[in-house]
């Protein structure tokens, strides 16, 4: 079977997003909790096959937009990455917005403002013009919270960590600079992927990590290494592990939301205060605090993160599995 897919390439602060603008599946549900629900069950060929090689690589990530639920929003977004099908993306985000209204795939309702469906729940989002481009865009993300401290991991080479486990749209242990880890600046990001992959899986044996409100939306599934900044002006830097062997070039939007939330349970954030977020190749994103929330009964905030991102190619991507041996996409680990 042959399929074709328009697709819009961009990259937000660095990393890469794909928006499929034309041949997504049509698919079933209330909202797009239960639409990702649908995608998983018989449609994650299209995610593999065009985020993997060879159409895509080992950081590829993207989206599909659908029509809202809700007639007071603009658009529904599906996240497609190498890690998964993933209930929230901040970077994703980002470059989506900026792709859908630079191209016209989207007329919000009302100028400089989207509502935007995502399965981890409704994203409002600004973005700000110049001329024809728009320049950066600001969600304000899903509430995101501590959902754990000091979580002891044995790392190869590096020996015994502490980790903070926390929410902000996906779930993240921290780890931040500490006896046995003096920073990401100390280390390669071959070696980072290599302890990652090992630390999550024990992470997710040793411990369960379920959001409240919705169970669809569990796991560890990031690591966020901490280390030095690189210009005095920002508040903290990263490096983001995902899917198997990917690091984030952008300072990532839920890690940033993740991070936040652990500052702020910790006394080190507050409402108000800027969050300037470094990642591994130097971009920014700003973070805040805009209000303070509660999940199922625990403290929460309300954050919002803003970055840039820009459009750099059109394709039109076919998989076609009678005549491909690699139609749906290989890893090389």
């Amino acid at each position: 079977m042959k399929q074709s897919f328009s697709c819009i390439d961009a990259h937000t602060c660095g990393n890469p997003v794909r928006v499929v603008a034309k041949g997504g599946p049509l698919l079933e549900g209330i909202d797009m909790s239960a639409k990702r629900q649908h995608f998983l069950r018989e449609y994650d060929w299209i995610r593999k096959g065009l985020m993997f090689e060879p159409r895509g690589h080992d950081m590829m990530s993207g989206s599909i937009l659908y029509p809202p639920h809700d007639p007071e929003n603009d658009v529904a977004v599906l996240f497609i990455e190498t890690s998964g099908c993933l209930p929230m993306c901040g970077h994703g985000t980002i470059g989506t917005i900026t792709i859908a209204i630079e191209e016209g795939l989207i007329r919000p309702k009302v100028p400089g403002l989207v509502r935007m469906e995502t399965p981890a729940g409704l994203v409002q989002i600004k973005y700000f013009k110049e001329g024809k481009k728009v320049r950066s865009v600001q969600l304000t993300n899903v509430p995101s919270f501590l959902a754990a401290e000091n979580i002891a991991i044995d790392c190869p080479t590096l020996g015994r960590l502490s980790a903070d486990v926390s929410y902000g749209g996906n779930f993240y242990a921290i780890i931040d600079i500490q006896e046995n880890f003096g920073g990401i600046d100390n280390h390669t990001a071959g070696e980072l992927v290599q302890w990652s992959r090992i630390i999550r899986e024990q992470i997710n044996r040793e411990h369960s990590f379920i959001h409240p409100e919705n169970p669809t939306i569990h796991s560890c599934t990031h690591i966020l290494w901490s280390g030095q900044v690189m210009d005095p002006l920002s508040t903290a830097r990263n490096a983001v592990f995902y899917g198997d062997k990917a690091i984030d070039r952008s300072p990532c939007g839920t890690g940033t939301s993740a991070r936040m939330a652990q500052w702020y349970a910790k006394g080190k954030l507050q409402p108000g205060d800027m969050f300037i977020h470094e990642s591994i190749i130097g971009s920014t994103f700003t973070g805040r605090i805009e209000k303070l929330a509660a999940v199922s009964g625990k403290p929460a905030i309300v954050p919002s993160v803003e970055g840039w991102a820009r459009i750099y190619g059109h394709n039109e991507i076919t998989i076609d599995t009678e005549d491909d041996p690699y139609a749906l996409g290989f890893q090389v680990i």
